[in-house]
């Protein structure tokens, strides 16, 4: 059975933070961090993990991602931020 995950990552140096969903984090995250040449996340490296939240369905990994999109999911992020 696949496991999926979203993600978020933050960039200390540039005050920034990228939400996603996967089936493999650290393939994803190396990608983020290291081997990916272009994208949004290439531009504020270097990414670190704050917060995964796992699930047994693609779907629910996006209907989760979606709402972390949203503006109480920002704030959600925003508090996570904030504790760090």
């Amino acid at each position: 059975m696949n496991e999926f995950v979203v993600y978020i990552l933050y960039s200390e140096k540039f005050d920034k933070n990228y939400t996603g969903f996967t089936s493999n984090l650290i393939e994803r995250f190396k990608s983020h961090n290291h081997l990916g040449t272009k994208g949004h996340t290439l531009k504020f490296r270097p990414w670190k993990v704050i917060h995964v939240e796992f699930f047994n369905s693609k779907s629910e990994a996006m209907r989760r991602e979606k709402y972390l999109k949203t503006g109480t999911g920002r704030e959600f992020i925003k508090n996570l931020i904030h504790n760090l």
